[in-house]
């Protein structure tokens, strides 16, 4: 009688781990919850130590249970990509997909092209986690995460989806009351609409006039209105209450209908271009390939601009 691991129990953990509970994970592999508590015992007893922590209300994965789910999900998406490999003329991309994407972003553009990803390829099982706080990229909870700029970390691979800028606007209202600023140094009069969000400075904004050579300027912005929450700043701008520097997947919507007006055109600011992110061994994975062409030419027809 073997006294180890069995091959067969990788994806049960991972489901178990993933699902956060016994009643979860019985739900989701069609079994009663004393069928899983059972066989997460054989498991433990045949392992000899323990992997889950187990209360009434919830549980969590031990320090060795962690250890194996981390290699459980890896070796469960290597069968899977050398399944695909060796069967690559004969079928499509199969299998789960883990992604994560920030909240509003993820919510406004990545869900929806996920909706018709899978509708293309449906014998993959996406994942989705939207974050307001994203892990970092080299945790490997995640197979491909979204983000704005390209990162400094050589132990991942990025890939460009599209281009985005970052754009001041306002409100035909506010403009009209407290009128435009003519240059960078004028947004110190103005109330601007702050918003704090990883690690960025709270309420500097650094502009540089499209063209131009150098860092550009460095200007400190103040006002009665802040928020970690884009959406919530953004409606700020539309009911009136000052200048926002916001990405302009979130506002081109509202600058082409004219219910926001660019403000100081004839400056830029860092680019904030957005990335697909993975793990430089799940680059010959058919899921992680697919989807990432797929968010390219999603994001191609979304952020185009008349």
């Amino acid at each position: 009688m073997s006294t180890g691991l069995q091959p067969a129990e990788l994806g049960f953990f991972v489901s178990l781990a993933t699902c956060g509970s016994l009643s979860g994970a019985a739900r989701e592999l069609g079994v009663s919850t004393a069928a899983v508590s059972k066989r997460l015992a054989q498991m433990e007893a045949r392992l000899g130590l323990p992997l889950v922590n187990r209360t009434t209300r919830r549980m969590s994965l031990t320090p060795d249970g962690e250890v194996l789910l981390e290699h459980a999900r890896r070796i469960l998406d290597d069968i899977a990509d050398l399944d695909q490999l060796l069967g690559a003329s004969k079928g499509q991309p199969k299998g789960q997909l883990r992604v994560n994407a920030t909240l509003g972003f993820g919510r406004l553009h990545v869900a929806p092209a996920i909706s018709q990803y899978v509708l293309r390829y449906p014998e993959v099982d996406v994942q989705l986690q939207l974050s307001v706080r994203p892990p970092p990229l080299t945790d490997d909870q995640f197979d491909v995460c979204i983000r704005f700029g390209a990162p400094a970390d050589a132990r991942v691979i990025a890939k460009k989806l599209a281009s985005n800028r970052r754009l001041l606007c306002a409100s035909t209202g506010y403009l009209a009351a407290r009128g435009a600023p003519a240059s960078p140094a004028d947004l110190a009069r103005h109330n601007c609409i702050c918003i704090r969000q990883g690690d960025d400075a709270h309420g500097t904004w650094r502009l540089r006039r499209d063209g131009a050579d150098g860092p550009g300027e460095t200007v400190k912005v103040r006002g009665n209105l802040a928020t970690n929450d884009g959406e919530t700043a953004v409606n700020w701008a539309l009911d009136g209450h000052g200048i926002l520097l916001r990405a302009e997947w979130d506002v081109a919507r509202y600058l082409d209908s004219g219910r926001l007006v660019q403000v100081l055109p004839q400056y830029v600011t860092p680019d904030a271009d957005i990335y697909a992110i993975y793990p430089q061994h799940r680059q010959q994975s058919a899921r992680v390939r697919t989807l990432v062409a797929f968010l390219a030419q999603a994001f191609d027809v979304s952020f185009r601009r008349e």
